[in-house]
């Protein structure tokens, strides 16, 4: 994990106009690109087959490793899919959603996910743009991770703070 944060990992592109950028969005990715990307992820949110989801993933240029899990309606981007990258026997649980591109007011921010080996992310869970989460760490369901989640660390909350520290501490214990 890098000492900067995920703004400092994001990369920005203006979107001049009247309209917010999201009004925009087929300047920034072909539209025939997101067709096939939406039909593709909709076949891995639905896909009982993990070897499937991996292997349909791998086609949108995700890099997945070995053994991991994508839950039933877990959401990859549909505009950035090839920033992701989930390590080895990781989980991403039923229902979360992985974000690489934000559309905002005046811009579009796009930025790679990095979910290490082992880690979990739950059901509900929200994980935006240029977050790292660490190896073995963990992401409460229903959580929203707006910054980075140290190796080991268990996350809860909107937004996800620490609530376990590697070793089974409380972070807020004082121990």
């Amino acid at each position: 994990m890098s000492d900067d944060t995920r703004h400092d990992r994001l990369s920005r592109q203006s979107t001049p106009g009247p309209r917010n950028s999201l009004m925009h969005w087929p300047e920034t990715r072909h539209p025939l690109r997101i067709v096939v990307n939406f039909v593709i992820v909709w076949l891995v949110r639905y896909s009982p087959s993990l070897r499937a989801k991996n292997w349909l993933l791998r086609r949108l240029g995700s890099d997945v490793g070995t053994g991991v899990a994508w839950a039933l309606t877990a959401t990859p981007d549909v505009f950035w899919p090839e920033l992701i990258t989930v390590r080895e026997d990781a989980i991403v649980g039923y229902d979360a959603t992985i974000l690489c591109h934000e559309y905002l007011q005046d811009e579009v921010r796009t930025g790679e996910v990095v979910v290490g080996e082992r880690a979990m992310i739950g059901a509900g869970a929200v994980v935006l743009p240029g977050v790292e989460i660490g190896a073995d760490a963990q992401v409460a369901a229903n959580s929203l991770v707006d910054a980075d989640v140290p190796p080991g660390a268990t996350v809860a909350g909107v937004p996800a703070e620490v609530v376990s520290e590697p070793d089974g501490s409380d972070p807020d214990s004082g121990a």
